[in-house]
């Protein structure tokens, strides 16, 4: 059984990953924090991590950067892993996260869904392939319209799995409005739509001459990323001190 704590507990991730342990005979939530208890948790809600007095194996964080450095600090003072999903950290408290890897088992990862990171190892097997036959890629996500950034994490993450495999050679376009220009074979094109209640959509295209491969990956649902976030917290029990990402989860 891996006990969990839920930092973000009554955010939109925090309710879904609630009900998703409800269901699952391996692992439990024994405790939640949020700025607000709204009386809907079965387990106590602290207002603050740093209040928090519950023993867990992993904490899992859907909240805000905000608290980073008081979670940081609660989960090196009591040995707990933590499996960060939050967005938006800037440079600073990025190398916060690096540093308390040194002390404690944490895992990081730009987007949760097991289908997700295994779409990035595909593509690198692709690119190695195909791209370095000469075949373009271009990345296209979909999002919902009250998305605040663009392109996605995701599709940076999987346009830095391709760039890896290419041995860095890529630049990264997001516009090419004020170019007239035919296309650099260097060129990885990154494009982003936003609209209605798309949940979240990424088609890797690598195209050729005659022929075009396209890796899908199509989210339905939030809970792709929830049940990702509760494997990683499974994963993480009793690791040693490190830092982790979602491939490792995978396998």
């Amino acid at each position: 059984m891996t006990r969990i704590i839920m930092s973000g507990c009554n955010g939109a991730m925090g309710t879904t990953i609630t009900k998703i342990v409800s269901e699952d005979a391996e692992a439990e939530i024994v405790a939640g924090v949020d700025i607000r208890d709204d009386g809907t948790k079965s387990y106590p809600v602290f207002t603050s991590i740093t209040e928090c007095d519950v023993e867990a194996d992993a904490i899992i964080d859907f909240s805000t950067p905000k608290i980073l450095d008081d979670l940081l600090n609660y989960c090196e003072s009591k040995k707990v892993p933590v499996v960060l999903c939050t967005t938006g950290y800037d440079e600073e408290q990025l190398a916060k996260i690096e540093e308390a890897a040194k002390k404690i088992a944490v895992l990081k990862s730009a987007n949760m869904s097991l289908g997700i990171n295994t779409l990035m190892r595909l593509v690198q097997e692709a690119a190695k392939v195909l791209a370095t036959e000469g075949f373009d890629v271009e990345i296209v996500e979909k999002h919902h319209n009250q998305k605040l950034d663009a392109p996605s994490g995701t599709a940076l993450a999987l346009a830095d799995a391709v760039n890896e495999a290419m041995e860095n050679q890529y630049e990264y376009i997001f516009d090419r409005s004020q170019r007239r220009e035919k296309r650099d074979k260097k060129e990885l094109g990154i494009s982003a739509v936003r609209g209605g209640t798309i949940v979240g959509e990424h088609d890797v295209i690598f195209a050729g001459i005659d022929e075009v491969v396209t890796f899908s990956h199509t989210a339905y649902s939030k809970a792709v990323f929830g049940k990702g976030a509760v494997a990683a917290a499974k994963f993480l029990k009793g690791k040693e001190v490190g830092r982790y990402e979602m491939a490792d989860v995978i396998g």
